[in-house]
C-alpha cells in the first residue's frame, strides 16, 4: 500500500500524513518557569549529566552550589538550548532542579515519549541549530522554538511510534555501544604496545636491569633513566585578549586543547590572533605540544607532535611545549602507562595543571643512541597507524549507525514512514 502523503509546506519537515495535523510548538506544550532553592539533598542535572545518544542520565564528578535554580517535575521533557549540546534530551521521571541551559516542556498533548524523539530528529535539530544566537556559548531561545511547527498523530499512534522508536533505538544503541567497547579495548591495546615497547625495547635479547621505579620495571641494560630536564626544555604558550582574536587571513594560529584528537593535530575549532609573539614560543617541527591547563583532568598531558605544515604558529596559555632532540622517542613515552602513572602524582581535584616543574621531574627510560631511537620509532610509527586504522574504522561504523537512528527518528516522527498495525 502506497502511503498518501500531503506537503506540510515547512521545508525541514517535508510531506506528512494527509490525517495528521500541524501544529506550532506553542499550541501542544509550554514551558516550565518555575524555579527554587536548591539543596545538596535535592537531585540536580546538568548538561553534561544527560548522555546526547540515548537520553540516559549519566553520573558526573560535577557539584553545583546551593542556590535558586530551574525546577522541572516528573514527566517533564527536558531540552538542551545550548549549542553544540542541542541533541540532548531527557524525559523526567523525578521532581528536580537544572541549569538555566535546558527548555522545560510540560503537558505536552499526547505521548511525552513522541515529543522527546520530536526534540532528537536531525531536521529539528538542524533548524534550531540555525537559530543560536550568542559569540561565546551559542544558545537557542524559547520565543524562536514555540513557533517552530510540528506534525501532530492522533495520541494512539504517538505511542505506537514512541514505542517502535524505543526498540528500534534501543537495539542502535547496544550496537553503538558494543563499537564504542571495542574502540577503547583497542586503545588500551594500543597503550599496552607503546609501554611494552618504550620500557623494554625491540631486541627481546638483550640484558634487562632493575630502572629503580616501580612503574618502570626492568628496562635494558644499555639504556639510561634521565629526568625530562636533563633532555630539553619547556615554555608557557601565549595570553591573549579577546580583542586580540581576529579572522584567519589576518593573523597566527594560537593550537589549544581542542587541537589535539586521538593523538594528533586537528583544526576544526581555530583561533587566530593578531599581537605580539615572543620569539621563544613560535613552534618548530617536532615540538610536543601537550594540554598543560583544564578544567578536565583527563584532558591535561594529552599531545601530539608539530609537522612541518604547523611550525610557524603559536600556542595557548593552557598549553605548554617541550622542545628536545629525542621528542618523537619521548611522544611515544607521554603515549604510555608511564605518563599516564605520573599525572596521577601531581594532579589533584582542585589543580588541574602540569607545571613545568612536574614536568621536568619526570622519569623516563631511553636509550641514548639516536639510531636504537629510530628503529624502535619507525616500528611504533607503523604498529600504531595499523591500530589507529581499526579505531577509526570502528568509529566510523558508530558514527554510521548514530547517523542512521537520527534519519529513523525523523522518518518515523513526520510520518514518512509508519509504525504497521
Amino acid at each position: 500500500m502506497i502511503e498518501m502523503l500531503k506537503p506540510s509546506g515547512i521545508d525541514w519537515i517535508g510531506n506528512i500524513p494527509f490525517d495528521w495535523p500541524l501544529k506550532k510548538i506553542r499550541f501542544a506544550t509550554t514551558v516550565r518557569t518555575e524555579v527554587g532553592k536548591y539543596t545538596a539533598d535535592d537531585v540536580f542535572i546538568g548538561l553534561e549529566n544527560v548522555e546526547g545518544s540515548t537520553g540516559r542520565l549519566i553520573e558526573t564528578e560535577s557539584e553545583y552550589e546551593e542556590g535558586t535554580y530551574d525546577v522541572f517535575r516528573k514527566g517533564d521533557v527536558l531540552f538542551s538550548k545550548l549549542r553544540p549540546y542541542l541533541e540532548k534530551a531527557f524525559i523526567a521521571d523525578f521532581d528536580g532542579f537544572c541549569t538555566g541551559e535546558f527548555v522545560i516542556f510540560k503537558g505536552f498533548e499526547g505521548d511525552k515519549r513522541f515529543l522527546f524523539y520530536f526534540l532528537l530528529s536531525h531536521g529539528f535539530i538542524e533548524i534550531v541549530n540555525a537559530s543560536t544566537y550568542g559569540a561565546k556559548m551559542p544558545r537557542a531561545s524559547w520565543d524562536y522554538i514555540k513557533n517552530l511547527h510540528m506534525p501532530l498523530p492522533c495520541t494512539t499512534e504517538q505511542q505506537a511510534i514512541a514505542a517502535f522508536l524505543d526498540d528500534r533505538c534501543r537495539q542502535i544503541d547496544g550496537i553503538v555501544a558494543d563499537l564504542e567497547r571495542q574502540v577503547e579495548i583497542l586503545r588500551q591495546y594500543k597503550k599496552a604496545f607503546i609501554t611494552e615497547t618504550v620500557t623494554k625495547g625491540l631486541d627481546k635479547t638483550a640484558t634487562l636491569k632493575d630502572s629503580g621505579i616501580d612503574w618502570i620495571g626492568e628496562m635494558p641494560r644499555h639504556w639510561e633513566k634521565k629526568r625530562l630536564k636533563f633532555l630539553g626544555s619547556a615554555r608557557n604558550g601565549l595570553t591573549y585578549a579577546p580583542e586580540d582574536v581576529v579572522d584567519e587571513d589576518k593573523g597566527t594560529l594560537v593550537l589549544r586543547s581542542s587541537n589535539i584528537q586521538n593523538d594528533r593535530l586537528v583544526f576544526d575549532d581555530n583561533v587566530y590572533v593578531n599581537c605580539r609573539i615572543p620569539k621563544e614560543i613560535v613552534l618548530q617541527e617536532n615540538d610536543l605540544l601537550i594540554c598543560s591547563r583544564n578544567g578536565s583532568q583527563a584532558l591535561i598531558g594529552k599531545c601530539a607532535l608539530i609537522d612541518e605544515k604547523t611550525a610557524g604558529q603559536t600556542y595557548g596559555a593552557f598549553m605548554c611545549v617541550y622542545r628536545s632532540r629525542y621528542n618523537k622517542f619521548i611522544h611515544y613515552v607521554f603515549l604510555s602507562d608511564i605518563f599516564s602513572y605520573y599525572l596521577g602524582t601531581f594532579l589533584t581535584s582542585t589543580v588541574n595543571q602540569l607545571t613545568n616543574l612536574n614536568l621536568y621531574n619526570i622519569q623516563i627510560p631511553i636509550p641514548m643512541d639516536l639510531n636504537e631511537q629510530a628503529v624502535i620509532i619507525d616500528f611504533l610509527d607503523r604498529k600504531c597507524a595499523e591500530t589507529d586504522d581499526l579505531i577509526a574504522e570502528k568509529q566510523k561504523a558508530a558514527e554510521t549507525m548514530r547517523q542512521y537512528k537520527k534519519s529513523l527518528i525523523y522518518e518515523y516522527v513526520t510520518g514518512k514512514k509508519r509504525v504497521a498495525g
